[in-house]
């Protein structure tokens, strides 16, 4: 009788969570390195504005050794495949928005984000989801720009107020 625990069925390493962890790595390393080349005054308390930056890179790096430790194991659960429409979605949106939110403001470039997640995730069609997103957004703009004395881009819609 076997258990299904046959130590000759080993999982292989999981090479996309190996990868993530690789990726963990050398961003730690790097934003270790970007902060001991940054320039500073030296003050008169150990905890100054370099210590943050090195808690996260440490931080990354030891949660990159253990993906890899995991992933070398092979512990990882089974990923579902992946849908790529919706991704694309919501990353135009965001392109969208990055590359027009000078130009259009932050009202009408938040709104065409919000249009294109929501048809990312396959709710309500565009010609409804971009007025919604883009009066969801003006009222956004409105408390901080108003309410809060926040800069935000503004646009010809909020140029109106």
């Amino acid at each position: 009788m076997s258990d299904g625990n046959s130590p000759h069925l080993q999982r292989r390493p999981d090479r996309a969570a190996l990868a993530i962890a690789a990726a963990l790595a050398v961003v730690a390393i790097v934003i270790a390195w970007s902060t001991s080349q940054a320039g500073g005054v030296a003050g008169y308390s150990p905890v100054g504005p370099k210590t943050f930056p090195y808690i996260i890179a440490g931080g990354m790096f030891l949660l990159s050794l253990c993906t890899a430790i995991e992933a070398w194991r092979g512990n990882f659960p089974a990923r579902e495949a992946q849908n790529i429409p919706p991704m694309l979605w919501v990353l135009g949106g965001l392109a969208v928005q990055m590359l027009s939110m000078k130009t259009v403001g932050f009202s009408i470039a938040t709104g065409l984000l919000f249009a294109a997640t929501a048809k990312g995730f396959g709710k309500g069609p565009l010609w409804m989801t971009v007025p919604i997103g883009i009066v969801f957004a003006f009222l956004v703009w409105v408390m901080f720009a108003k309410g809060l004395q926040l800069t935000l881009p503004a646009g010809p819609l909020e140029r109106l107020f």
